[in-house]
């Protein structure tokens, strides 16, 4: 790569900014409407993957009767953070049985149901710039329902997901009643072969990884190793001799693999019926016996994923640039981990017109030296990029060098304001330029507050999240040493909208039965769409003409409600250890506190966690309360 221009090295450096600043990095994301679902949990770590380029992204799907709310207690926060990967964790929208993944029945396309949904949700969150998804590590995985569900998509879309986790899942194809019964014998093979249909290729480079609880008395454990073969056959690998012990975790499983890491099988050892998160784990179907199986997941996909480029790039250290009487002098240390460094380029851009562009060669200590043609006075843009023997290019290091006298103070110059918007995120970028080089501070100010900007070179970058939909305007203010300082103002429109039916809105606390009877006659069960709107320091839901609104409250980004509560009562002070929600029992299994059987007898709703019964069945009103952070429910109040 050789930077010309001023305004092409600007261009990269907004690029890998927007790519290195995802939405609301090392957090949870709560009840995110995305792909074709209205409540995913969406976790974005600080940290990239080991191999390719950016994140790597995980879809992980629940089991029967398991809300997603358990997997914030799965520990996928320790994976994700260690590989680099976003987890989205999605509830299922065409649910059957037992709130299960319906993968017995309906039609198995990719046009279909939520296996449509699977794939734009991936698809979605990769091509989104500003979460700096790498499309070619994109996976999936599951529990249960979940698993067969997983694989089954993996299967119809091999060219989206690389790899998938198949965890205590039954065999593609297979009926409900073998889930919970005899082992149903399946040819893995060929249905998976059928369904990826005109996509057969991509299975040359997916890798699969199953896995199952020697302890799981639910699930027959014969689907392990019928999964393992079935894929394996697909990919046309063959298995290796022995097994490996893994202790890591608090737990341990046993590992086998198949050849050039295509294929594992682990037997999650003293694991029941339950996603296994490793030691502190905890919640319904998740069991802390054995190893943390996301983290498996993600050594395993960066280990073996064969669509990613592994060359690493070299790196730059100790770069050093500065005025030579009337040229300038360029010089540091280049490495290549896995290979060489073949040149370094220097280009030198001057802010008025003129500069240089140098090739530098690396001594066998990695040095690099470089010095510049004469140049006229003025101020001038370093920029040095080490590019290896695989065509490799590290992260350029920027900076600014004057040649010849300082001119008089000035004030610092901001220009090339941009912003990038990912939900309820903005990321403010743009140019600063101080003739005299002494900026001192450069500030954005967001509705949410003041906020330092990131300078690297003659770019700055900053980013707020949690702000109000609607119009939004930052503020840049740049000050130099001297107290010297230039503003400038981008206007944006902050969609926080959230698309569901009007009982979904209610029932995530964005409406409610005030003003139901304009909502109903306008939208009746269909899908629609409710922004976030700030009003006098609160926040109200309403759809595009503000005829169907819900209450005002706490803006979702303030530490209030966050989209994704129920709209019953108020929780109790979580100060006392107990917390407590009175509401009808449908909205408890919506916000994941209850679960359904689907029976028609009553009571067919139960306390999640706890299984206790509640009377009443769907519009019966029933008091839970728990005292371990919502993980266990009970009937009744707080003790």
């Amino acid at each position: 790569m050789r930077i010309t221009t001023l305004a092409a090295l600007a261009g990269a450096l907004l690029t890998a900014a927007l790519c290195a600043g995802p939405a609301q990095a090392g957090s949870w994301q709560d009840n995110q409407s995305l792909g074709g679902f209205n409540n995913v949990h969406l976790y974005t770590p600080d940290s990239d993957s080991p191999v390719g380029t950016g994140k790597a992204l995980l879809v992980v799907l629940h089991g029967c009767t398991q809300s997603i709310n358990a997997y914030k207690t799965a520990n996928l926060e320790n994976a994700a953070e260690e590989f680099g990967m976003v987890v989205a964790v999605p509830d299922a929208m065409n649910k059957a049985g037992f709130s299960c993944w319906s993968y017995w029945q309906g039609t198995k396309s990719r046009s279909a149901g939520d296996y449509k949904n699977l794939i734009d949700l991936a698809n979605e969150l990769s091509s989104d710039s500003g979460r700096g998804i790498d499309p070619n590590q994109v996976y999936i995985a599951g529990l249960s329902s979940g698993a067969s569900f997983a694989n089954t998509t993996a299967c119809l879309a091999p060219d989206v997901f690389a790899g998938v986790g198949v965890s205590a899942g039954p065999s593609v194809g297979t009926s409900s009643s073998g889930a919970i019964g005899p082992c149903e014998q399946a040819d893995v093979e060929s249905r998976c072969r059928n369904l990826g249909g005109a996509y057969q290729s991509a299975f040359d480079t997916q890798v699969a990884s199953i896995a199952h609880g020697d302890a799981d008395t639910t699930v027959n454990t014969c689907y392990n190793r019928q999964n393992a073969e079935g894929m394996a056959g697909l990919y046309g690998v063959s298995e290796l001799a022995g097994s490996t012990t893994l202790n890591q975790d608090g737990g341990s499983a046993e590992e086998y693999l198949w050849q050039g890491g295509r294929v594992s099988m682990l037997w999650l050892n003293g694991l029941d019926h339950s996603w296994s998160g490793g030691q502190g784990a905890s919640g319904s179907y998740i069991g802390s016996a054995s190893i943390n199986y996301a983290r498996y997941l993600g050594e395993f996909f960066s280990n073996n994923n064969a669509r990613v480029d592994r060359n690493l790039a070299p790196s730059l250290s100790q770069v050093s640039a500065a005025p030579d009487g009337d040229r300038i002098q360029v010089s540091g240390y280049a490495d290549d981990e896995d290979g060489t460094v073949s040149r370094v380029d220097i280009v030198i851009d001057g802010l008025d017109g003129g500069g240089d562009n140098l090739t530098a060669v690396v001594d066998g200590s990695g040095f690099f030296q470089g010095t510049s043609a004469s140049l006229a006075d003025g101020l001038y843009a370093v920029a040095v990029v080490a590019v290896d023997n695989d065509d490799g290019e590290s992260e350029p290091t920027v900076d600014t060098v004057r040649v010849g006298t300082e001119p008089p103070p000035s004030a610092p110059v901001l220009s090339d304001i941009g912003v990038s918007l990912d939900g309820q995120c903005a990321t403010v970028s743009g140019e600063v330029v101080d003739e005299n080089q002494d900026l001192a501070s450069v500030t954005v100010t967001f509705s949410t507050g003041a906020t330092a900007a990131d300078l690297d070179g003659v770019r700055y970058t900053a980013r707020a999240c949690g702000l109000s939909g609607g119009a939004n305007s930052a503020t840049v203010v740049a000050e130099d040493q001297g107290g010297l300082s230039a503003s400038d103002q981008i206007d944006f429109v902050i969609d926080a909208g959230q698309v569901a039916t009007l009982d979904q809105h209610i029932s995530a606390g964005r409406l409610d039965y005030t003003n139901y009877a304009n909502c109903y006659l306008e939208y009746s069960t269909e899908a629609f769409k409710l922004n976030e709107i700030e009003t006098g320091g609160q926040c109200q839901w309403q759809d595009g003409d503000a005829s169907c609104v819900g209450p005002l409250q706490a803006c979702s980004g303030s530490g209030g409600d966050d989209g994704g509560d129920d709209g019953g009562d108020p929780p109790t002070d979580p100060d006392d250890g107990c917390q407590a929600e009175t509401t009808y029992n449908y909205y408890h299994k919506t916000a994941g506190r209850a679960y359904s059987t689907g029976n028609y007898y009553t009571p067919d709703y139960f306390a999640q966690g706890s299984d206790q019964p509640m009377a009443g069945s769907t519009w019966g009103t029933t008091e839970l309360h728990s005292t371990d952070g919502g993980t266990v429910w009970q009937v009744g109040a707080c003790p």
